[in-house]
């Protein structure tokens, strides 16, 4: 199996930042996109950010909710990406989950990590 490991998770106050870090094995080939996702209790996981490792000058996807405050970039090690979270609001809570989808010929790849958690809080 394919380990996605996700790190940068805890707590913090309204206004500060975190950055959370998402990383597949670079012996892992044919991973395009990368997106992180979240979930509060009793709500559906939702898009945070997705960014395209493939295709050079695509623009990154944002939530509605986060565009202006947080930014996805790529990592120097292969398969990896970075997820940079500025003042940050209580509504930000929740579990962050990374997903790593892409082809390995008609094979699909669709990788999920157990979520880190982030908590804003004074």
């Amino acid at each position: 199996q394919v380990h996605v490991a996700e790190s940068g998770g805890g707590l913090v106050q309204p206004g500060g930042s975190l950055r959370l870090t998402c990383s597949v094995p670079p012996t892992v080939f044919g991973i395009n996109v990368m997106d992180w996702y979240r979930q509060a209790p009793g709500s559906e996981r939702e898009l945070v950010a997705r960014i395209n490792l493939m295709t050079s000058g695509a623009p990154s996807i944002y939530g509605d909710s986060v565009k202006g405050r947080f930014t996805i970039s790529r990592g120097a090690a292969k398969n990896t990406v970075y997820l940079q979270m500025n003042s940050l609001k209580p509504e930000d809570g929740g579990v962050y989950y990374c997903n790593a989808r892409g082809w390995q010929g008609t094979r699909h790849l669709d990788y999920w990590g157990q979520g880190t958690r982030v908590t804003v809080s004074s």
